[in-house]
């Protein structure tokens, strides 16, 4: 392997589902020898660890934890999931704030059972966004919005585009409440680059992931993430566009990926970061 460039090297950070083959001590230690200084972590890993020893692991090895994923799921139209769901995302900005990161990823939910109501799912987001942006702001968390493929909406994300996005965290100040740029989920979308720019301007991308999308799609659709370079999305193209609002935070690479899983997890983040190093970031 080609030694990364310093530059790649500040700004690359694996997210822990994509080597999610490896255990917690097992991903720190990978990292620590290919020089990788970021990780973007998921709750239920690190509960599983325990938070306080993710959070001592991680200072140890002198990693920074880009983003925690995730809070969100705000969609609820009875009274009792609705405080469940607050109660919810108040213990995740906590985890955030443990972990050492200022981002949680968001993913906002699907359609309640049995509605239809679009509008009113993206108005209960708001409402919830009011009452945590406070609170994650007073521990040093931001919350970002992370819109997905509009394949996902009935059941785990209302918030298809970066436009659609933007208009939910713009009630709220850039330091409270952001968007994610997740090229898997994005790169469709002709108004997206945009959007991208209107994000930069309000200071509002709070966090940038890669992934490809390939085809066919597999059954089910959640874990067709490709690796870099191997689908569709012009990833140096989507760089240069970020990167264009001035954003210099961590770059993301999160995969979900039933082939990439089943095999070996160092060698994968190896592979990863060999790519990465490619887009000439």
């Amino acid at each position: 392997m080609t030694k990364p460039s310093a530059d790649a090297l500040s700004r690359f950070s694996i997210n822990q589902m994509t080597v999610k083959q490896l255990s917690l001590p097992e991903l720190v230690e990978a990292c620590v020898r290919l020089g990788v200084r970021g990780v973007g972590l998921w709750r239920e890993p690190v509960a599983e660890y325990g938070l306080e020893a993710t959070a001592k692991l991680v200072r140890a090895a002198g990693l920074d934890v880009s983003t925690l994923c995730r809070g969100g799921f705000l969609t609820a139209l009875d009274p009792a999931g609705r405080a469940a769901a607050l109660a919810d995302n108040r213990a995740a900005i906590d985890e955030a704030a443990t972990l050492g990161t200022d981002t949680l990823v968001l993913v906002s939910g699907g359609l309640p059972a049995g509605s239809k109501d679009l509008a009113g799912a993206r108005e209960r987001i708001t409402d919830a966004l009011a009452s945590l942006g406070p609170y994650a702001a007073e521990q040093g968390v931001r919350l970002a919005i992370e819109p997905l493929h509009p394949m996902f909406a009935a059941d785990r994300c209302v918030v298809s585009t970066l436009d659609q996005a933007l208009s939910l965290a713009e009630r709220f100040p850039a330091a409270q409440v952001g968007v994610v740029v997740d090229t898997y989920h994005v790169w469709w979308d002709d108004m997206a680059a945009a959007a991208v720019a209107r994000a930069g301007v309000g200071g509002r991308i709070h966090s940038f992931q890669l992934a490809d999308w390939v085809t066919p799609l597999p059954a089910g659709l959640l874990n067709g993430r490709g690796q870099l370079g191997e689908g569709s999305v012009d990833l140096r193209g989507w760089c240069a566009v970020v990167e264009a609002t001035g954003y210099s935070g961590p770059i993301e690479v999160e995969l979900f990926n039933e082939e990439l899983w089943a095999g070996d997890g160092v060698g994968l983040l190896t592979d990863t970061l060999r790519r990465f190093t490619a887009l000439a970031i």
